[in-house]
């Protein structure tokens, strides 16, 4: 359900998007099953960003007000009866969730380097190693994932930026990121990641500050192509079949 923000509360872009592609769809009186321009002519229309668009059309496809249908297009929904109201919060935008990762873990990893302990990197191994079979057997390796970066975090022996990584990981736990991530992730996705990680404990282990930001950078930069592919892509809004 929509609700409206709070005094004082800055809206996200998606949500400004969103409530952009419902004023569309009611000055244009779409109907029940209309469907929206393509992705590229409806983010140029609108003067935003292909990832911003993504974000909330899945803000909306969440709120009810329109379907995502992988290879064919989005589709309006029927107007709830309690008509169009603000899109709600769903949670920080997934694209600046992941930007904000970027900076914090290449920093994080470039001072763990220097502080490597075999006990550390023996939490490192584990995790990944734990993501493998948990990849092997048809499981989204999450819950490894989380140790891996936060077992990085720990050995900085600094409790802030431990607890911030954290919190910026669990971030995709959100609605609007749960559901983009249900919608974008794949098995062959996991598999070039588990790759990446190997890449990052590679360089920890040779205690490469530099190589090792470089690999945690090329990672989430990746894994945030991932989830904001172009349309030629798999994995994208409006193309093939997720």
């Amino acid at each position: 359900m929509a609700h409206p923000p709070r005094s004082g509360e800055a809206r996200r872009q998606y949500q400004l998007v969103a409530d952009r592609i419902r004023a569309l769809i009611e000055t244009d009186a779409m109907a029940a099953g209309a469907r929206l321009p393509a992705e590229r002519d409806l983010a140029a229309q609108l003067g935003v960003s292909r990832p911003s668009l993504r974000e909330a059309l899945i803000a909306l496809e969440i709120d009810g007000r329109v379907e995502i249908r992988g290879g064919s297009g989005v589709y309006v929904c029927a107007s709830p009866e309690r008509g169009d109201e603000a899109t709600s919060a769903l949670g920080e935008s997934p694209g600046e969730l992941m930007q904000a990762r970027v900076v914090l873990e290449t920093a994080v990893i470039t001072l763990a380097a220097a502080r490597v302990t075999p006990a550390g990197l023996q939490r490192v191994a584990e995790a990944l190693a734990a993501m493998r079979e948990d990849h092997a057997f048809g499981r989204k390796p999450v819950d490894a994932d989380r140790r891996f970066h936060m077992g990085i975090a720990e050995m900085c022996g600094n409790q802030v930026l431990l607890s911030m990584v954290g919190s910026l990981f669990d971030g995709r736990h959100s609605p609007i990121s749960s559901h983009m991530s249900g919608r974008f992730e794949s098995p062959l996705g996991w598999h070039v990641a588990l790759a990446e990680h190997q890449a990052i404990l590679d360089a920890l282990e040779a205690r490469n500050p530099q190589a090792a930001a470089a690999a945690m950078g090329s990672h989430l930069l990746a894994s945030h192509g991932r989830w904001h592919a172009e349309p030629a892509e798999a994995h994208a809004v409006n193309a093939m079949p997720v």
